[in-house]
């Protein structure tokens, strides 16, 4: 097999951002990573305080979406969001860029958009979503090195709820930009086990998906 079946669980992030999301689908989440002993559940700000509860006796970690879906709050605004997510129990952040503000060459503020969420996190992982699919090869590159100086400890692709999702290409050059000093985390569209591993060969260190349950059956099978 190309990745052990404890490896692949403790890369995906298992998520539910739905708009529609009750607290009984949170808790589906929650016991299905649980079982899996996938590497966090992401969900929004407003369902984090339960899934910390669920989950207070697991591995699984928090993760919390910030700026979410679009990143165009004002940066306070998203260091508040960030510090309340960490209050009520997260223990990573997944944070939009400022994505019109990076295409208008505004550098500086990017880049401390994502330091005040990384200072909010005191300490915690915070993952910097580009939405990959609005950006050139260029403003991905420039995208990775912004969030690599602020701090972020991931790169991430996609909200999943863009114009398109993670593809291979994506990942090997963010792999290529970060070096090996930042992980890249694969997200939109990844709803099968080929398409994961794939991500994962072009240097994807995690994997968003709403499907992880499905993906570790599907390599489960194939170890049998």
């Amino acid at each position: 097999m190309r990745i052990s079946i404890e490896e692949l669980a403790g890369m995906i992030d298992h998520t539910n951002v739905q708009r529609d999301a009750t607290d009984e689908d949170i808790k589906v989440l929650c016991h299905e990573a649980d079982d899996y002993n996938f590497s966090c559940v992401c969900v929004t700000p407003t369902q984090v305080a339960l899934a910390q509860e669920v989950l207070d006796n697991s591995d699984t970690q928090v993760c919390a979406v910030i700026g979410f879906p679009f990143g165009v709050q004002t940066s306070h605004a998203k260091f508040f969001e960030a510090e309340e997510a960490v209050n009520n129990g997260a223990s990573e952040l997944d944070m939009v860029m400022n994505i019109g503000a990076l295409k208008s060459g505004h550098h500086s503020l990017v880049q401390a958009d994502i330091a005040g969420v990384v200072n909010a996190a005191q300490g915690r992982v915070v993952k910097v979503i580009l939405e990959t699919a609005l950006l050139t090869d260029d403003e991905k590159i420039t995208s990775c090195q912004l969030a690599r100086e602020a701090g972020a400890h991931y790169v991430k692709t996609s909200t999943g709820f863009g114009v398109g999702g993670a593809t291979v290409e994506d990942v090997l050059l963010m792999r290529d930009t970060v070096g090996m000093e930042m992980g890249v985390k694969a997200s939109g569209g990844i709803r099968d086990l080929e398409t994961a591993l794939n991500m994962i060969d072009a240097g994807a260190s995690k994997i968003g998906t709403s499907t992880g349950v499905q993906i570790m059956e599907d390599l489960l099978n194939k170890a049998d």
